[in-house]
């Protein structure tokens, strides 16, 4: 039967990326990892990592095995947590990736309760507007906006996601008001920051419009920023502009049409058999927050 130390040391060697790093965290020499590593390989008859001078990366063999480590570590960590009575009192860190904006206003604020109830609990929280890969990054759950494909992770629905034009009313008074989709064509729009078309669901079902403008960026919140200036129109979730719809800095354009109600807020973490108790916790705790309609929404 393999070494179950030998396990932690190869999940520990591929999430940090470097046998020099799990062996500082494991407190081994990066010679006794190797030589761990080897004798791993050497068990299982097969080849788990490739290793050059700078990197070290897994093999097809090496992934699908990875997987199923994870699997059984989390299983003991839950199995130990259930033993130790810590359900009520989180250890460790929670590692969480969310979008940048929607961490920054709808995460954040509330991360104060959560560590509060669970103070033996550490947050690493990593904000990016980019999907990561969650179990090579180490991660333990990413929060998501998007319509969801992936079927290797598991996903659990947080809330709906509305998503509006809008435009500033010192711009619909420079331009007019949009009459129809068509009516678009004529106006300043502000395209996402990864320049994707709007999918929006409209009174005869789902189309696909590509915005044009003069303005390109990367930044979603640059995006948001440029519509309450006036310099187009753009489509927005009502999480990010709730206030400036409701005291006007905002109106709502074309409200016939909003994005795709396929794109939900959800909670996606790896498939695993056992999920620990503190990612569990912390996904209670935003489904509870954000709740049947969410307080962005009231």
């Amino acid at each position: 039967m393999t070494n179950l130390g030998d396990l932690e040391i190869f999940a520990s060697v591929v999430t940090t990326g470097s046998m020099s790093l799990a062996g500082r965290a494991l407190g081994f020499s990066p010679a006794v990892i190797s030589k761990r590593i080897k004798r791993l390989e050497d068990r299982l008859g097969t080849r788990l990592l490739q290793r050059t001078t700078r990197q070290i990366s897994l093999t097809e063999a090496g992934q699908g095995f990875y997987d199923r480590v994870l699997a059984i570590l989390a299983g003991l960590e839950e199995a130990e947590a259930y033993i130790a009575g810590r359900s009520a009192q989180m250890q460790g860190t929670l590692k969480i990736s969310a979008p940048t904006s929607f961490g920054r206003l709808h995460i954040a604020p509330h991360l104060k309760a959560f560590m509060h109830a669970h103070p033996d609990l550490a947050i690493n929280l990593v904000l990016t507007d980019e999907f990561v890969d969650i179990v090579g990054g180490g991660y333990d759950l990413a929060i998501r906006i998007a319509e969801l494909t992936d079927s290797s992770l598991v996903a659990r629905r947080l809330a709906l996601v509305r998503r509006v034009l809008c435009a500033s009313p010192a711009y619909i008074a420079a331009h007019g008001m949009p009459e129809d989709i068509d009516d678009l064509r004529r106006h300043t729009c502000l395209p996402p920051h990864n320049n994707d078309p709007w999918r929006l669901d409209g009174p005869k079902g789902a189309l696909i419009f590509r915005p044009e403008g003069r303005l390109i960026t990367n930044s979603s919140e640059v995006v948001r920023e440029a519509v309450i200036a006036g310099l187009g129109i753009a489509l927005r979730s009502t999480w990010d502009i709730g206030p400036e719809l409701k005291d006007g800095r905002l109106v709502q354009v074309l409200p016939a049409y909003e994005g795709s109600h396929s794109v939900t807020l959800s909670a996606v973490y790896p498939s695993r058999q056992f999920l620990p108790a503190k990612v569990r916790v912390f996904i209670d705790f935003l489904a509870e927050l954000y709740g049947p309609v969410p307080y962005w929404e009231r």
